[in-house]
């Protein structure tokens, strides 16, 4: 099948422009810029076109010239983003160096060369920027398209099939990136004839070839993540399949038991297994937010480990997302932003064979497949919750007291957007314990007690993510029941953060 190819030098959202493109019903493929050139060269020549991703470096730092000179000597159609940008302009002679504004986030850009990448597009838009750097000035022959107040040269076109741009198209706050990548598709010519209905049967023929005739187990815990994953696996495997939940004592209230229920409602029968013991005296005295993410993947693991020897299990099929394989550094080149404890934070000497069936698909790609799998609405509309759960929602040591505090707290802020039926519209909320304390006033008296953060957020996809407005008086509602109802917290905080600067979860 005809294909765009997307080098990815390490940069968060490389496989987004491949799902971008893929939504557009163009076929793409990722592959890393670290690959051995002779195997790069043969990727691009097959291809209709080359995208040139982000990254975490300085095109000053890094030597990927090459892989510009060969899409220049294959006569592909190219098109830089963001640091694909830059490289591209160095490698045709234009001059890169430090921005005098580094732009992060919303940026106004103004167009100003009416060009067919630009043909449904206004003049000034907001797009999403992430950068030091900047092109200060463009390649000799190479005509400028587009500039910021950070990016002189945000965008320019040298001959009819080289583009480059300095913001991130692919991520849903960049306006008309969509259409911007649809009209690059337009110049190339690719032909829409992807669509990801053929998804699910090749996935399940993947489980099937990995695993073979042997036995695996699923790690389940009623998200949507683990539960496609899972019926992937079991239409894979049958009875060979053994679904488990571990119950590590974080959990929000009323889970895992409710996840039990939503998972017979798909047909998948767990095992549910108390561990909670053993995460709780392994994350004694654990304060640093990474160390509580590996100390909870290695009980996690063993947990695993030993439920799969009890049933002749050779491999693990788990719910691992793109997201959690970016932000955990798992990919040549990328930085670590926070580890998954089932990915990087699973130990090197884990016994079972992964299988990981979803591992390069984001969450709403994830939830098209699930209802393809006629997975019920309450599992694909839950929000997600991360791994480790409630222990990396509480600053410091994670003790059974402080969880109790997190849980009621979180499960107000639930109870008041639920009602408010706002839960549709926001990609998580949830409360955080802070290890600050603060001074209040409780019966006349002055008590000295608990600080509680909440957040909430709206994403499509995780990789970016912007605050949720809302309503005053639902907050001031939401902080007077937690301070009432939960005797130890005097102070409730709203977190107005966007991703980026910071993650979704607070640790």
């Amino acid at each position: 099948m005809e294909y765009i190819l997307v080098v990815d030098f390490g940069g968060q959202y490389a496989h987004l422009i491949m799902r971008r493109i893929r939504e557009l019903n163009v076929y793409s493929e990722v592959a890393s810029a670290y690959t051995g050139l002779g195997e790069l060269k043969n990727l691009i020549r097959g291809s209709l076109g080359v995208i040139l991703s982000g990254g975490p470096g300085s095109v000053w730092e890094q030597h990927h010239d090459d892989i510009v000179k060969i899409a220049l000597e294959e006569d592909k159609h190219l098109l830089g983003i963001c640091y694909g940008h830059q490289l591209i302009a160095k490698v045709l002679g234009g001059v890169v160096g430090k921005a005098s504004n580094p732009e992060f986030g919303p940026t106004l850009l103004t167009i100003k060369v009416k060009d067919p990448l630009f043909a449904t597009i206004p003049n000034f838009i907001s797009v999403w920027m992430s950068h030091n750097d900047s092109v200060l000035e463009p390649p000799k022959g190479a005509i400028i398209l587009a500039s910021s107040p950070g990016s002189p040269v945000a965008a320019f076109r040298f001959g009819n099939r080289v583009y480059s741009v300095q913001w991130h198209p692919e991520v849903a706050h960049s306006m008309y990136g969509i259409e911007l990548l649809n009209n690059w598709l337009r110049i190339v010519g690719a032909p829409r004839n992807w669509r990801p209905e053929v998804m699910v049967e090749e996935l399940v023929h993947k489980v099937w070839e990995a695993v073979g005739e042997s036995k695996a187990v699923a790690a389940v815990s009623g998200g949507i993540d683990s539960t496609v994953a899972a019926l992937i696996a079991h239409k894979a495997l049958g009875s060979r399949l053994y679904p488990v939940i571990i119950d590590h004592g974080l959990h929000p209230e009323g889970e895992p038991w409710r996840s039990l229920e939503l998972l017979r409602k798909t047909g998948l029968e767990a095992k549910l297994i108390d561990a909670s013991d053993r995460f709780y005296e392994a994350l004694r005295g654990v304060r640093d937010p990474e160390g509580k993410r590996r100390v909870f993947g290695a009980v996690y693991a063993k947990v695993l480990e030993d439920y799969a020897e009890s049933v002749g299990a050779e491999y693990l099929v788990q719910g691992t997302i793109y997201p959690d394989v970016i932000e955990s550094g798992a990919r040549p080149g990328a930085s670590i932003i926070k580890t998954h404890h089932n990915v990087a934070g699973l130990p090197a000497a884990f016994k079972l064979k992964l299988v990981e069936p979803l591992k390069w698909f984001y969450k709403d790609e994830v939830r098209r497949i699930a209802r393809k799998l006629k997975v019920p609405e309450e599992i694909i509309k839950r929000q997600p919750i991360p791994g480790p759960s409630l222990a990396v929602r509480i600053e410091g040591e994670v003790t059974r007291e402080k969880i109790e505090i997190v849980r009621k707290a979180d499960a107000i802020l639930r109870e008041e957007i639920e009602a408010a039926g706002l839960q549709d519209r926001l990609w998580q909320y949830f409360t955080i314990l802070l290890e600050s304390k603060a001074t209040g006033v409780k019966g006349d008296e002055r008590v000295y007690g608990n600080v509680i953060a909440v957040r909430a957020v709206a994403s499509v996809d995780a990789m970016t993510a912007s605050i949720a407005r809302l309503p005053w008086e639902m907050l001031e509602n939401i902080a007077s029941r937690i301070a009432s109802e939960v005797p130890s917290v005097v102070r409730v905080v709203y977190d107005l953060t966007s991703k980026p600067p910071a993650t979704i979860e607070w640790e």
